[in-house]
């Protein structure tokens, strides 16, 4: 570890803080301590201290981001040191843990709105969890802010971004008195910055082409340009409004999901492993030319024996085919789907709580609040692709 000596009048002044004011200097005093204190760490992380020279050194200190914390003390006017130059991410173990408590606040009074919990329900649970007493008035303000929270994120301008990737899940909703499955469209983008994140969610009734064309829309009307490739799901809906909407942009169909298809062609369970290793020696061909010779040879191995699954592989592999324009860095990200299965895992455990949303805006309120968590800590953490890459 690296030795930090904080200047000994941080101490001072908190103590005299709290000689002078007693707990009224509590919530000062503790801006104090708690300032120096990630000043500290962010020297343990670095290896090194302010302008030392050392050998040790892992990164340089770059500066601070303002923010306000509310705590029992009261709110707190923190300065987050920040840092450059790093293998990964630097970010105070102390703060990340306040922030976790407090998006985990948000998510629960959205997830108990949902529900239907009445406020003063949710006043209590709230003092059970956090030691906040809030009043039912606060709740319901709370709430308000939420949603234009949420709404302004959903609504933000976007920019050029190299990659768009899309999937959908499913969740139960209530709908003229019936129970039916919604479909929370997502969209994740890896940009010129060589970051990924959440560009957009959305809850409709089912993924047809007018909902998929009313989303790509929206993201194209903030801004979205500049895409080299989307990856996606095959879907006729999703796919007709794709070239309805970005014309021309060159389509990946999720290779791990046709691996699936592909099964459901096969005569003989015994040629299933088979049938598998041969589709999967395509995709990992060095270049586009040998995959397509090798699902050539492919094709005609299987006419005899497993003609619907010759037919289907003659038409439908060479969709999955597309990510071999990309450079041969990028090509194992952007050939399936499965970038936004994280997203979709968060979004699984916190609906599973849920079971079962009143409306399509309580679910989308859900799930926007879960993208923006994961979309911070993607902006912030380390590049998903380098875009510098030839």
């Amino acid at each position: 570890m690296t030795d930090h000596n904080p200047d000994s009048t941080t101490f001072s002044m908190a103590l005299e803080l709290l000689s002078e004011n007693g707990f009224e200097g509590m919530a000062t005093a503790m801006e104090i301590l708690f300032n120096e204190a990630m000043k500290i760490e962010r020297s343990e992380f670095l290896k090194a201290g302010p302008h030392e020279r050392a050998e040790s050194r892992r990164g340089y200190a770059n500066g601070y981001r303002d923010k306000k914390m509310k705590t029992r003390l009261g709110e707190l006017a923190l300065r987050i040191p920040r840092a450059r130059g790093c293998d990964e991410p630097f970010y105070p173990q102390s703060l990340e843990r306040g922030e976790r408590s407090e998006r985990a606040l948000k998510l629960a009074v959205a997830q108990m709105y949902v529900e239907g919990v009445s406020t003063r329900k949710v006043t209590e649970i709230t003092r059970e969890l956090c030691g906040l007493d809030i009043t039912s008035s606060q709740v319901s303000r709370a709430t308000k802010l939420l949603d234009e929270e949420l709404n302004a994120w959903r609504a933000r301008p976007l920019g050029e971004y190299r990659y768009l990737v899309l999937d959908a899940r499913y969740e139960k909703t209530r709908y003229g008195g019936s129970v039916v499955d919604c479909a929370v469209l997502m969209a994740l983008g890896v940009g010129v910055d060589s970051k990924r994140t959440i560009l957009g969610v959305s809850a409709a009734l089912s993924e047809a082409e007018v909902h998929w064309r009313g989303f790509l829309e929206s993201l194209k009307e903030r801004g979205l340009h500049g895409l080299a490739m989307i990856t996606t799901d095959d879907h006729s809906g999703l796919r007709a409004a794709l070239r309805s909407v970005f014309p021309g942009t060159p389509w990946q169909r999720c290779q791990f999901h046709l691996q699936q298809n592909a099964q459901s062609h096969v005569p003989k369970i015994a040629m299933r492993k088979e049938v598998a290793q041969d589709i999967r020696a395509v995709f990992n061909a060095p270049n586009r030319s040998e995959a397509n010779r090798l699902l050539g040879l492919t094709v005609e191995r299987y006419e005899a024996t497993a003609p619907d699954l010759a037919r289907w592989m003659e038409s439908a592999i060479p969709e999955g085919l597309a990510v071999f324009e990309l450079p041969a860095a990028h090509r194992k990200r952007l050939r399936t789907s499965n970038a936004v299965e994280r997203l979709n895992r968060e979004i699984k455990r916190r609906t599973r709580v849920a079971t079962l949303f009143p409306n399509e805006a309580s679910l989308l309120r859900l799930v926007s609040a879960v993208a923006i968590e994961i979309a911070e800590d993607w902006e912030t953490g380390r590049i998903y692709l380098n875009m510098d890459t030839e």
